[in-house]
């Protein structure tokens, strides 16, 4: 039997079941699972039309679902989970709140959505089938014919995340639930553009610090498109956050009369709230499981596993590096090691997407070698037919061979693909200071309009 990346729910669904009631019952029948299967059977299938044998089967499958969910354990006993709900009893619209955050962060349901949200932006249809081979992609499987997805989607329509009996996805109501508290969500809420764009770009630095104002301001209108008021940067941005608790600032020193230095800005513990952590989990467990762990360490960290003696982990490093650096631009995540008819045999090391102002679908290849090749460069060339790539991104640990910029150059001149070539100095500058990825992709991107330039 596969297992099921999703909970078991049959028999437990808001159709079939009173959520309060049965949370009621598993906390008066105190860890005895044998009497709280026969309360089950008793008060939601005794007048079911089949045998008794049945019957005490579909109890077992309510518990079966609830201990899928993480509500109650083996025995039946409340999980610390399933007591926050019962206390939540008097206030079920905050207790459904709870319930569907639970199943987003501790079930897999984020990834369900983001598959569901990836499908709809396709204009596909969502049915089983196709939800079944979308979710399989991403690495999340059930059991054919199981009723695991419908299911959790009922629970989370309680919270109004699904519109009532559809596949629409209330973006509204998903924000407002994977918000840490009302207090917070009310502080998001009336933050400008300019503070929201400052706040996910150091975001995405993840650890580290501190750093320069006018640093992640730059990354920040680099990314986002954010134009800053400079002059006023601190009381339009920076002395809002760190009264909301998103930054700390220390104060710069005046410069042989060059006026004050930038504030050092350090991200709070806020910033690595309740929240950033469960997500970051989620989008790890789509990663193939041997570079996962390097995804958990710093960039520093990833980037002195590269001179490694060993050539596997040496590669493994290389392969989490470029994931680090495209998440960097808040790009998000699509496959790593891609394989299969689309790519013709031929292996992609990690492929990303971004959707601000326009679709693009970016290409990596990380190469472990002195000096990247012509050929090298070619291989991914072909590639972006069959993946519609619009750019190719080469990381190397050594250098980018002139043969292989010139074919580059080539392919950016006569076609709308951009590549991208990162070598070893550049890897330096961003272990020194990782915002310079900003400074690189730019430098990329005036290459590449120059070459481009039409003759008007």
């Amino acid at each position: 039997m596969v297992k099921s990346d999703l909970p078991f729910g049959s028999e437990f669904s808001p159709f079939q079941i009173d959520l309060i009631e049965v949370l009621e019952i598993a906390s008066r029948c105190q860890g005895d699972w044998k009497k709280f299967e026969e309360q089950i059977r008793k008060r939601y299938f005794q007048h079911n039309k089949t045998s008794d044998y049945n019957k005490m089967k579909l109890a077992n499958n309510c518990k079966l679902g609830m201990i899928a969910y993480g509500l109650i354990d083996r025995d039946s006993n409340l999980t610390e989970i399933g007591n926050k709900l019962l206390k939540l009893k008097q206030k079920p619209i905050e207790l459904y709140t709870l319930f569907a955050k639970h199943i987003m962060l501790n079930r897999n349901g984020l990834l369900f959505i983001q598959c569901i949200q990836d499908m709809t932006s396709a204009g596909e249809k969502i049915d089983l089938i196709k939800l079944r081979q979308g979710l399989s992609e991403r690495g999340i499987n059930f059991p054919r014919g199981g009723k695991h997805p419908s299911i959790l989607r009922l629970w989370l329509e309680m919270a109004g995340i699904f519109e009532k009996g559809s596949w629409r996805i209330n973006q509204n109501k998903l924000n407002q639930i994977m918000g840490v508290s009302s207090t917070e969500i009310e502080q998001l809420s009336v933050l400008t553009p300019e503070q929201r764009a400052y706040v996910k770009t150091l975001a995405n630095l993840s650890k580290g610090g501190p750093f320069f104002s006018n640093d992640i301001e730059k990354m920040a209108t680099a990314i986002y498109g954010i134009k800053f008021n400079e002059k006023n940067l601190p009381k339009q941005v920076l002395y809002p956050l760190e009264k909301a608790g998103y930054i700390k600032l220390e104060r710069g020193t005046k410069a042989m009369g060059r006026g004050a230095k930038p504030f050092s800005v350090y991200p709070t513990k806020k910033m690595a709230n309740e929240i950033l952590r469960p997500v970051i989990a989620q989008l790890e467990k789509q990663v193939i499981d041997d570079i996962r762990p390097l995804l958990l360490k710093p960039l520093n960290e990833i980037l002195s596993s590269l001179d490694s003696p060993d050539k596997h982990l040496k590669g493994l490093a290389l392969e989490a590096l470029a994931f680090k650096l495209l998440r960097l631009i808040d790009l998000t995540y699509i496959a790593t090691r891609l394989r299969g008819i689309d790519t013709g045999g031929a292996e992609v090391d990690l492929i990303f997407e971004g959707d601000r102002l326009l679709f693009s679908r970016w290409q990596i290849q990380c190469k472990n070698t002195k000096s990247v090749s012509i050929d090298a460069v070619a291989k991914e060339v072909g590639l972006t037919h069959a993946l519609k790539s619009n750019v190719i991104v080469i990381v190397s640990t050594g250098a980018i061979g002139g043969d292989a910029r010139t074919y580059a150059e080539t392919v950016m001149k006569t076609s709308n693909i951009d590549i991208i070539l990162i070598d070893k100095c550049d890897l330096t500058e961003i272990l020194r200071n990782p915002i310079t990825i900003i400074d690189i992709l730019n430098r990329e991107a005036k290459n590449a309009m120059k070459l481009k330039k039409l003759n008007i």
